[in-house]
């Protein structure tokens, strides 16, 4: 079996990265000269994903002239939020309502991704397919360039738990599917909410990620990330 859906998260405000974003998305901005928006889409068509979703908000009008400009054999939609945002829980599951019981990706383009994870990817889908659990994609605090994350979870064993001291963080990419999501029956919500239900019920896995970690969160971190010369 081949996952053959995934989600990009791309209705942000990017408030922290202005001025970049007063005029352009997020999502749209360039590092090496590849927006963030296309480095999330060609990890998962290199991977073999056929049909990806793409909410909007913010600016949401260029993202969708992007879109449509886009050269790819990959069916690509949109889902509005431009007059309601949906947090990321509602979101994605807005987002995701007709890829039915088929799993999916769910991809951040805030990470830096590159061709550097393919076989992260590869390990992930793996790993979900062993256990048919939904499974994070998390990386050591110490592998982060931003030394101020505090951390999300913990990893043993491939099971994700949370405490106060939380040595793993969330890299942006985790396969889940739409019952996890339907389960709250409200349309605003924040991933956080599925994942600590999940953690509740020991139904929440995990594989470490040995890359260098780059997240595009503040203005700092993208000039710091722009100034690099072996991101990818």
């Amino acid at each position: 079996m081949k996952i053959k859906h995934g989600m990009i998260l791309a209705a942000g405000l990017g408030k922290r990265m202005q001025p970049l974003t007063s005029k352009k998305p997020k999502p749209l901005l360039e590092i090496g000269g590849i927006t963030l928006l296309e480095r999330a889409i060609n990890l998962l068509t290199n991977h073999g994903v056929e049909e990806i979703s793409i909410n909007i908000h913010y600016l949401g009008h260029q993202i969708e002239k992007f879109i449509s400009n886009f050269k790819s054999n990959v069916k690509i939609k949109i889902s509005n939020e431009k007059n309601l945002l949906l947090d990321t829980g509602g979101g994605v599951k807005k987002a995701t309502k007709k890829f039915k019981d088929n799993p999916f990706f769910v991809i951040n383009p805030d990470t830096l991704w590159s061709n550097n994870y393919y076989e992260e990817v590869q390990s992930l889908e793996k790993e979900y397919l062993n256990n048919k659990k939904p499974c994070l994609l998390l990386v050591k605090k110490e592998l982060s360039l931003d030394n101020s994350f505090e951390g999300d979870f913990n990893l043993n064993n491939s099971l994700v738990s949370k405490n106060q001291n939380n040595l793993y963080i969330y890299t942006g990419l985790q396969i889940i599917e739409s019952g996890h999501l339907d389960f709250f029956d409200k349309d605003i919500f924040s991933m956080n909410d599925v994942w600590t239900k999940l953690i509740s019920e020991n139904n929440l896995t995990g594989i470490e990620s040995n890359q260098k970690f780059y997240h595009l969160n503040t203005l700092e971190m993208f000039e710091k990330i722009s100034s690099l010369n072996t991101i990818d």
